[in-house]
């Protein structure tokens, strides 16, 4: 089962960053606001980045390591992703 690390856009313009094995089916869940605690007074989420993993061990490690990215530094890494679609 792959994993995949996931940067969502809240409404308010913050940026969350979590783990699933299926992104869409867990915007649905944030935006029903049944997510994340920091996503339920931010809706609605759009998904602004996805990365497949190998695995949840690699989805976590990356997860981490995109969370120590500095704002501007997220926005590059979506703006890349953006631009390879």
């Amino acid at each position: 089962m792959a994993w995949e690390v996931y940067m969502l856009e809240c409404a308010d313009g913050t940026l969350y960053t979590g783990i699933a094995t299926d992104p869409e089916r867990r915007l649905k869940v944030h935006n029903s606001g049944k997510g994340a605690k920091y996503t339920r007074g931010r809706l609605p989420a759009v998904i602004r980045y996805r990365e497949v993993m190998p695995d949840k061990g690699a989805a976590l490690s990356r997860e981490c390591a995109i969370k120590r990215l500095t704002r501007r530094e997220k926005l590059e890494l979506i703006r890349e992703y953006e631009e390879k679609k």
